[in-house]
């Protein structure tokens, strides 16, 4: 058996924390596989003694039998986007204590590279998955079909789920805001999202976008319709080049948070009045936009709360509590600010 380069096996330092925490090491084993099978202060002697010996507990070899680790794959399209971080946060306040842990990766909004990491995470037996995109390969799905291991999807509400969905819809919430701009006397309203060819949810917006305005009986205006990339100077490119045509719109929606606050700042610079020339309302609540001059109305979503109940489901299948196939719908929340 291995030592740790001091002359001493994983065994007799599994031992040594036995005898520090005093419990047989079977005992040890069961609080470091499962914590939620031993009672809390159990549990608390047990992770004294693993720091004191410095023990690092072997947790794939220990779960070979299972052809199971503890470990939760998490998928997110891009680490750079502060965005998911209220969902990860979420997700590790459910699992710290659960005896699991949660390893996290970037597809960069690449189906292809998504199939690659979840081959990866398949390889290292994680006990679940967590996917944020909600459209894969058809070689991911079929991966994840053989491997017979729960899933949780969290991007958007979307039909035909592979498993289990924790999230709100864009659609509902992108049209949800025009018709609140229409509310408030607003009747050309222009819409800017990121690029839609592999983001699900700007396609989801886009096609919110359009069901409003067919609600309001009012046809699609092509010169009203942007993709940028992200970043706040492509929102200060679309403020420009939409009030500069023949047709400005009053009201733009932009289904991206950063994309409206580099939208503002360039109306400032320009000493454009909003909402007196133009009318501004973004996609998710970032603190930013809370500070703004004039604050901008928004769309809360229930980012930390999908990650928690993504946790909750994934862990419920995992340990047996449940079986089912759940779709949680959490919501959104429209924000009302000063920049419209």
């Amino acid at each position: 058996m291995p030592d740790d380069g001091g002359g001493r096996t994983a065994a007799s330092r599994m031992r040594e924390v036995a005898q520090r925490a005093g419990v047989s090491p079977m005992t040890v084993s069961r609080a470091l596989r499962d914590p939620t099978k031993v009672s809390d202060e159990l549990r608390r002697r047990v992770e004294e003694a693993v720091r004191a010996v410095g023990y690092v507990p072997n947790r794939l070899a220990g779960n070979l039998s299972s052809m199971r680790s503890n470990v939760i794959g998490l998928i997110v399209p891009g680490l750079n986007n502060s965005l998911y971080a209220p969902t990860i946060q979420g997700v590790s306040a459910v699992l710290r204590g659960s005896g699991f842990q949660l390893m996290i990766a970037d597809c960069g909004y690449s189906g292809e590279a998504e199939e690659e990491l979840i081959t990866a995470f398949l390889a290292q037996r994680v006990a679940g998955l967590m996917l944020h995109d909600t459209r894969h390969t058809e070689a991911a799905c079929a991966m994840i079909r053989r491997a017979g291991l729960p899933v949780v999807e969290t991007g958007t509400l979307a039909p035909g789920p592979l498993d289990m969905l924790v999230s709100y819809s864009n659609h509902d919430a992108a049209r949800a805001m025009v018709l609140h701009l229409h509310r408030l006397g607003y009747r050309r309203i222009a819409f800017v999202s990121l690029p839609a060819a592999n983001n699900d949810r700007s396609r989801e917006r886009r096609r919110g976008y359009r069901a409003a305005l067919a609600e309001l009986g009012a046809e699609e205006d092509a010169r009203l319709v942007l993709e940028m990339p992200p970043g706040l100077a492509s929102g200060a490119e679309a403020v420009v080049r939409l009030l500069g045509s023949a047709a400005p719109p009053d009201a733009i929606f932009f289904a991206g948070d950063v994309l409206a606050a580099g939208a503002l700042f360039e109306c400032q610079r320009r000493e454009w009045p909003v909402p007196g020339r133009v009318a501004l309302a973004a996609f998710d609540d970032i603190d930013m936009l809370r500070h703004t001059v004039p604050p901008i109305t928004t769309l809360r979503l229930p980012r930390e709360e999908i990650g928690r109940r993504s946790a909750e489901v994934l862990l419920d299948r995992i340990q047996g509590r449940s079986e089912e196939r759940v779709v949680v719908d959490l919501g959104f929340e429209i924000i009302q600010r000063g920049s419209t």
